[in-house]
Formats: C-alpha cells, sequence, structure tokens
C-alpha cells in the first residue's frame, strides 16, 4: 500500500474539528476526494503532502509517518515522493520553463533525464526556453504538472486541476495526470469540487464539513 491515512483530524483556529475518511490507494490507483468549496478538501490534500500536521491521526507514505519527520528531512521525502500541482502554478519568474524542472530536481536530489521528453508529452517541448511569464493559463498549468513529474514520484496530488477549464480541456487535463502518472506507476489523488471529474475516475471520497 503507497499511501494510508488513519483517523485524521485537523483544526482550524476558531472552526469545528475536521475529521477525514481513512484512505488506501496503491501504486498505479487513482483517487478523486470531492467537496464543495470549504470543505476541507484543500486541508487534505495539505495533510496528505506534508504541508500541514494533523491534530490526530496519521498519513503514511510509502512506510514513512510523515508526521515522523520533520525540517529537512520531509521537505527532501516530499521531494523525492510527492509531486504536486498546486491550483495555481507558482512558478519562479526568474528561471524559463526547463529551468523551474530543474529546480525542483535540485530541491529533491535528484538527476532525471526525461524532463525534455516529459515537456514533449504535455506538449511543451517548444516552450522549453521560454520564459514562463510567457505562457498562457493552459501552459502555465501544464508546466506545473511536469514540474510535479520532474523527480519520478510515487504519489501526485492534484489541487483543482480542471476549475477554470471547459468540458474538452477537462477531460483532456485529466487524461494527461492518468497517463503521465500510469507511465511511472504513480498513485495519482485528484482534489477537486467538479463533479465531471466522476465521469474519469470512479473511485471517489467526498470530504463534507460537519
Amino acid at each position: 500500500m503507497l499511501l494510508q491515512t488513519k483517523g485524521l483530524a485537523f483544526t482550524h483556529p476558531g472552526q469545528k474539528t475536521i475529521h477525514f475518511e481513512d484512505i488506501e490507494i496503491s501504486e498505479g490507483e487513482s483517487l478523486l476526494v470531492l467537496g464543495k468549496s470549504g470543505s476541507g478538501k484543500t486541508t487534505l490534500l495539505n495533510l496528505l503532502a506534508g504541508l500541514a500536521k494533523p491534530d490526530q491521526g496519521e498519513v503514511k507514505v510509502d512506510g514513512k509517518v510523515l508526521s515522523s519527520l520533520s525540517g529537512q528531512k520531509l521537505d527532501l521525502f516530499r521531494g523525492q515522493n510527492i509531486g504536486i500541482v498546486f491550483q495555481k502554478p507558482h512558478l519562479i519568474a526568474a528561471l524559463n520553463v526547463l529551468e523551474n524542472l530543474q529546480m525542483a530536481n535540485y530541491f529533491g536530489k535528484k538527476k532525471n533525464g526525461q524532463l525534455v521528453q516529459i515537456l514533449q508529452d504535455l506538449g511543451l517541448s517548444e516552450k522549453r526556453k521560454s520564459s514562463v511569464q510567457t505562457l498562457s493559463e493552459g501552459e502555465a498549468q501544464r508546466v506545473s504538472i511536469a514540474r510535479a513529474l520532474a523527480n519520478e514520484p510515487k504519489l501526485i496530488l492534484a489541487d483543482e486541476p480542471t476549475s477554470s477549464l471547459d468540458d474538452v480541456n477537462t477531460e483532456k487535463v485529466i487524461k494527461l495526470l492518468q497517463s503521465q502518472a500510469e507511465k511511472i506507476n504513480a498513485a495519482l489523488i485528484i482534489v477537486t469540487h467538479d463533479q465531471r471529474v466522476k465521469n474519469h475516475i470512479s473511485k471517489f471520497i467526498e470530504v463534507k464539513a460537519s
């Protein structure tokens, strides 16, 4: 089992505690986490990525309990094993497209000779030396996906990757994420309020604020 969560709960200051359903997912599997805005979906994603620590319960990725790691050890583990596609790309403006991917390799202390191939798979090979500031919204999103794949992670987490897309592009992005995850045998978790994604991923859980 690549990812397991047990008894997860988290409390934002001044709000009710959110209790999350237990999750188990293996390499190569896809899971959809559905929920309305404010339900706690992004909180769950942050817990799964080790960006937040649970108040109760644990997250185990590839046999490691994330809350047992801290500081540089957690950063390195995340960099090497977890690829995150944030809702907003958060690309480094001073670097070109390829350099943004190389920076992910640097932080994860990994070398990947396939970066240009990843960009090609995502239809971005001609943009590899372009400033990220010249990219369209859709291109920036695909660079964000490429960066998440740069270290060949075991777990890919995508936060609302289809929220601003029409039906055709929603299907393209989901298929893109699935095919890239399949290529490296990674588990894929998509966190979204977009019910359309259920057409493409049958296994799902719903997060509801109590």
